[in-house]
């Protein structure tokens, strides 16, 4: 039976930490501004952006909301951007993705300046991670090693396998393990016996955004499994990459979908808003 890792009292408990700095931090008369730009009103990313906003309201940060129509033109979302990486008063800059089909993606996360870029994304930020300098962190593979760390699991000299390659989870989350002294194998679609190499792991780090594609063919007795997928099931419930109910008795530690990773995105990206305004 495994141990249930929740993501929601842990990324409570990084709140409470930070509201308690963010006062500390207005008492000195500094105070935290995160400026947070969606195009359109795809539903889900609705979604994420009310919960940031909740989040900032608790920790003390302010917000700011730029709500442009999915018809703006890229040159007047990279202006406005380029406006707030001016304005002194704003700490980070958070573009909701995805963007509308005729936006350059990468232009955009380009032309955030990367002391503002608390998303993680911007090629200097990623640079500094690969090397080990000073950066802001992407908000969900930082997130799942607090996961780790504050669950007791021990990471340093452990066979940890990571499922899926993204600029944003993936490659990121193999990064940051290997700077725990994990022992790291980054699997993809290319893989060759990816249920043998993933057997292996003693730590496994879902996200290949197939749901419950992951079954306990593929996890060791013991290991500990970090699904970052969610999806929707044909009964519109809420699960992730891992098949839950078929893992759970083998491993020794999972997250659950919902609950687990998706919490932990967000508190991480509060971390990064309080940070960028420490360095």
């Amino acid at each position: 039976m495994a141990y249930v890792i929740d993501g929601k009292k842990i990324s409570q408990e990084i709140k409470d930490e930070l509201k308690e700095q963010v006062e500390a931090l207005k008492k000195d008369g500094k105070e935290i501004a995160l400026a947070v730009i969606q195009v359109g009103t795809d539903p889900a990313s609705s979604v994420y952006v009310g919960n940031k906003k909740k989040a900032c309201a608790y920790i003390g940060i302010r917000s700011e909301s730029y709500e442009l129509p999915e018809t703006v033109v890229q040159e007047e979302l990279i202006s406005l951007i380029e406006r707030l990486n001016q304005d002194d008063k704003i700490n980070g800059i958070l573009v909701q993705l995805p963007l509308p089909e005729h936006i350059d993606e990468d232009a955009v996360i380009k032309a955030i300046s990367p002391a503002k870029d608390v998303d993680g994304f911007h090629p200097e930020s990623v640079g500094a991670l690969m090397i080990g300098q000073q950066g802001f962190l992407p908000c969900t593979p930082a997130g799942i090693i607090q996961l780790l760390k504050r669950s007791d699991i021990e990471i340093a000299g452990k066979e940890c396998v990571v499922i899926g390659r993204s600029n944003i989870v993936g490659k990121p989350m193999a990064v940051l393990l290997l700077r725990e002294n994990g022992t790291v194998t980054v699997t993809h679609s290319k893989t060759k016996d990816l249920k043998a190499v993933c057997k292996r792991a003693d730590i496994l780090v879902a996200a290949v955004g197939k749901p419950r594609m992951i079954t306990r063919e593929y996890v060791k007795d013991g290991a500990t499994v970090i699904d970052v997928g969610i999806h929707r099931n044909a009964e519109n419930k809420l699960c992730g990459d891992v098949d839950y109910e078929d893992v759970f008795p083998i491993a020794g530690a999972i997250t659950p979908v919902p609950g687990g990773v998706g919490p932990m995105t967000i508190a991480m990206l509060m971390n990064n808003c309080v940070s960028g305004a420490l360095h």
